[in-house]
């Protein structure tokens, strides 16, 4: 006996993203506005002065990638229970990377699911984390396993909130920015070896060029099926180093660097870079500080880790790697001497 639930349905999951200096918003619901204490004190003043709503609530998680776990997610959800919220309440992600992704994971499991908008407040989340709905926590096996696909209703990207952003934050941020141009943009990595993103023009400009393309790559993968993966260039390597680190050593960002780097020298390697591309993107990276050198320990414990990767299965590893500027290839082909070879010359 077979009983059939017919549940084939087209759901519009369209939003605009706004990159602009934001506007007065009205909500008539119940807002929570999810922040960190770093965050709150510097801009918190600014955005009530913006938001009018029904009833509307501050919680505070503690700051950091550290944090990023399930005691920050209960300590959220547990204020949403008590201030009696229902489906019809929204959340708004008010922080950076590890801010929109928590925020969007309660959102997306509190009573099965709710609505949220993202206004971030760090280069790096404005023209990444806050775009495609990608959302989750950490724990001990890695980065973001623990997570869902569930898109905000609207991002707001204010340049005002970078004013006040440290200098090793506005670095990780670049490092995803140039991520996008590598794979997708030859003509914007051009743009970038020229410009000077310490300029508000350039950086606007910079900002408003990863965003269409990251958009232009969600709306083709929404789920991560195939292209999409390619966004994750130097992730692959980046969470290894952030776990292997703790979380404390590397920004986010700049452990992808690092591992742009490190998929550079496999990408030299196996042909689809020439040196002089690894230099150039090695270049930027470095003009902005940020970090393109790790010591890799232990090759083969290092391998070993990528496993945990979401992109890998039980038998093979998936890798983003350059092809040129301007191009990608995601492969599960790699041979794991030619990979531990490129790990072990880091070793040294």
């Amino acid at each position: 006996m077979q009983v059939n639930i017919p549940l084939k349905q087209v759901v519009d999951n369209s939003y605009d993203i706004t990159i602009d200096a934001l506007q007065k918003r009205t909500y008539d619901a119940k807002v929570a506005i999810i922040t960190n204490p770093k965050v709150a004190g510097l801009h918190l003043s600014y955005l009530l002065s913006k938001i009018e709503a029904k009833e509307l609530y501050i919680i505070t998680v503690p700051d950091g990638e550290t944090y990023k776990n399930q005691d920050s997610i209960d300590l959220i959800l547990e204020s949403l229970f008590n201030h009696r919220f229902n489906r019809k309440s929204l959340l708004i992600a008010f922080g950076g990377g590890v801010i929109g992704d928590m925020t969007g994971y309660a959102s997306s499991i509190y009573q099965r699911g709710i609505d949220f908008v993202q206004i971030p407040t760090t280069l790096l989340s404005q023209v990444d984390a806050s775009v495609g709905g990608k959302t989750g926590i950490n724990n001990s096996y890695g980065k973001n396993l623990i997570g869902a696909f569930h898109q905000p209703r609207a991002v707001y990207i204010d340049p005002h909130f970078l004013e006040t952003l440290p200098a090793r934050e506005f670095g990780a941020g670049v490092a995803e920015v140039v991520k996008m141009a590598v794979t997708f943009n030859a003509d914007f990595f051009e743009y970038l070896e020229a410009a000077d993103l310490n300029d508000k023009e350039s950086l606007q400009e910079a900002i408003k060029q990863a965003v269409q393309t990251k958009a232009g790559v969600v709306a083709q993968d929404e789920k991560e099926h195939g292209l999409r993966a390619a966004l994750n260039y130097g992730h692959t390597f980046g969470h290894v180093i952030e776990n292997e680190t703790g979380y404390t050593k590397y920004l986010h960002g700049e452990a992808v660097a690092i591992g742009m780097v490190i998929a550079n020298t496999l990408a030299v390697k196996l042909g689809l870079m020439s040196e002089d591309e690894a230099s150039r993107i090695k270049n930027v990276l470095q003009k902005y500080k940020l970090p393109t050198t790790y010591k890799i320990q232990n090759s083969e414990k290092f391998y070993d880790a990528f496993f945990l990767d979401k992109k890998s299965s039980d038998a093979s590893i998936t890798f983003i790697l350059p092809v040129g500027i301007g191009g990608v290839k995601i492969t599960d082909s790699v041979d794991k001497e030619t990979v531990l070879e490129v790990l072990e010359s880091f070793g040294k």
